[in-house]
Order: C-alpha cells, then structure tokens, then sequence
C-alpha cells in the first residue's frame, strides 16, 4: 500500500480536527462545544452531501450503472447484519449482537464525505449518484436487525413485541435519513441552475463545516473509548475486521458491475462504515434490552477512526491491486 497516500488521508484537516478533539479529552482540557452547534453542523453536512448528490443524480440520469449500484447497496445493507449477528453470537446475547449488528449494516455519512474529499485531493472522479446509495442504506439495516431481535430473542416477553409501525416510522422518517432523502429531491428539482445559486453555501462553506463537526466527533470519541475496556479484545477486533471484511465484499461487486474506482472506494466505503447516529437511535427506542454504550462505541471509538485514517487508503489499494 502507497504510505503517501495514508499520510495524504491523514494529513487532511478535518481528519487532524478529529485527533485535536480526541487529544483534547485525553489531556484532560476543558474544550467544549456546547450542543446545539454540532447538531447544526450535522446538518448542514446532511444538506449539502444531498443536494450536491441530487443534483448529480439528474446529470447522470438513471442508467443500467446507477440502478446496479443502488441495488448493491441494498442488497450490502440487508446482507451485512445478517452474517455480522452470528459472528457476535459466539460472545454476546441476540439483542447486543442484533443492535450492533444492525450498526455495521448501515453507514456513516461523514466516513463517506472524507472520502470523497480524499478523491478530490489525488484527482480520481466519482458520481454524485453513490449519495443516493448512502441514502437508501440505513433503513433497510434497522430493519433487518429488528428482525432478527424478533426471531432470536427468545427471552422477550408477548408483552414485549416490536411495534412495527414504530420500526417503520424511525426507520424512514428518522431525522436523518428524512433530511437526506429531501436533499436529494430538491437537489434534482433544482439542478445545476439552483445549485450555482447555494454554491456560495454549499459548496465553500462545506470542508469548514466538515473540520468543525469532526473536532466535536472527536471529542465524543475519546469519551468512548473507556466504554471499550468493559468488553475485551473481541469487540475491538471485531470494529477493525469487518470493515476490512466488508470492504473487501463492497469492492468484489463494485468490480462485478463495472463502477468506476472512484465509485468502488465510496461504495467500499458504504459497506466499511458503521452507523452512530440513525441505528443507535432506532436501536434505544426499540430495544431496550441491547447495551448502547457497546453498538455506539465500537462504531465511533474505533471504526470510525481506523476507517478515515487506515481504511479509506487501504480500500482504494485494494481496489487499484483488483483493476492491475
């Protein structure tokens, strides 16, 4: 693997604001960022990725590529908390390895933004359609991992059933997924005329934005981290390898159906991450009985950092060794 372009990824400013955040925690400073900004940050992020991502969705149009692609991502979404709840079964209980499980199927949307600007940095093109794959891979996630609650566990009382109705609402309409597929929609409305109208907003304003909510991302981050000395080796191990397993997954279909390399290392991407915003949320409304500080930690304390420092490099290397 090229070492320049992991120090590349390093050295990229919003992934320095995220260790400054940890290092800030770690050396016991009293760096706080008080809660409604991050929040705003967050979406505003949701906004710009969407409708730049809607926009590009109208110039590609819906081709053989872009229905193959979003079909993958599905198909990666349903497919990943699947084979990941019986990995965790050998150490955890149904709801523990459901809720995590249902994590890892799902994405995270700023592991993708960093990406995309690494692909930026080195000069390889991708298409705005991959935002439409990130979209659509959160919800199909929490409901498979509640189906899989549903089936395996066993102990829940007939008082306790899942209120599907309430699945379906938090899966479609969470906060999150809601304001993406939005963005996305207006995006295509307004296509490049609209956009040349925001871009002072979306467009210049966007890498500022992403340093400012990585900072706060880091900062929660190394406050999780202690959750992680409760449970051992195997869960630090399993938020290292199964990103690197589904990665390797995302990248063999990507080759399948002919997407371009900068497309393959978003969609790798896609597969690689883990949720810790809409599955968490999903996950503490409908099942009480999973850990959060376990499905949230694995995802934010070590996922998440392997992924922007060591695992984008690593996909596209391993993308770049399969395509000669």
């Amino acid at each position: 693997m090229d070492l320049s372009l992991v120090a590349s990824n390093f050295f990229n400013p919003p992934v320095l604001f995220f260790f400054l955040g940890m290092l800030a925690v770690l050396s016991k400073s009293d760096l706080e960022i008080p809660q409604p900004i991050p929040k705003f940050f967050s979406l505003y992020l949701l906004i710009a990725i969407g409708f730049k991502g809607g926009v590009e969705l109208v110039n590609s149009g819906f081709s053989q590529e872009v229905v193959l692609a979003i079909g993958a991502a599905i198909f990666m979404s349903c497919a990943v908390p699947i084979y990941t709840y019986f990995i965790l079964r050998t150490k955890l209980d149904a709801y523990n390895s459901a809720a995590i499980a249902a994590t890892y199927g799902a994405i995270s949307a700023v592991t993708f933004i960093t990406a995309s600007t690494l692909l930026e940095q080195i000069g390889i093109k991708y298409d705005g359609y991959m935002v439409a794959a990130l979209a659509l891979m959160e919800s199909p996630a929490i409901i498979v991992g509640l189906v899989l609650v549903q089936v395996f566990g066993a102990e829940r009382g007939e008082g306790e059933k899942i209120e599907w109705a309430e699945v379906l609402k938090e899966s479609f309409l969470n906060g999150s997924v809601f304001l993406l597929f939005g963005s996305i929609a207006i995006g295509m409305l307004s296509g490049e005329h609209g956009y040349e109208k925001v871009k002072p907003f979306i467009g210049d304003m966007f890498y500022g934005a992403l340093m400012f909510f990585l900072l706060d991302m880091g900062l929660i981050a190394a406050k999780r981290i202690k959750d992680l000395q409760k449970t051992g080796v195997f869960l630090i191990a399993f938020a290292i390898l199964i990103p690197i397993l589904n990665a390797g997954i995302g990248t063999f279909i990507a080759y399948l159906i002919h997407m371009s390399k900068g497309d393959a290392l978003l969609f790798a991407v896609l597969c690689a991450s883990a949720s810790y915003i809409a599955v968490p949320a999903a996950m503490r409304m409908t099942v009480p009985e999973a850990n959060p500080s376990l499905y949230i930690s694995t995802a934010l304390a070590v996922t998440f950092p392997f992924n922007i420092v060591f695992g984008i490099p690593l996909y596209l290397y391993g993308i770049s060794l399969i395509r000669g």
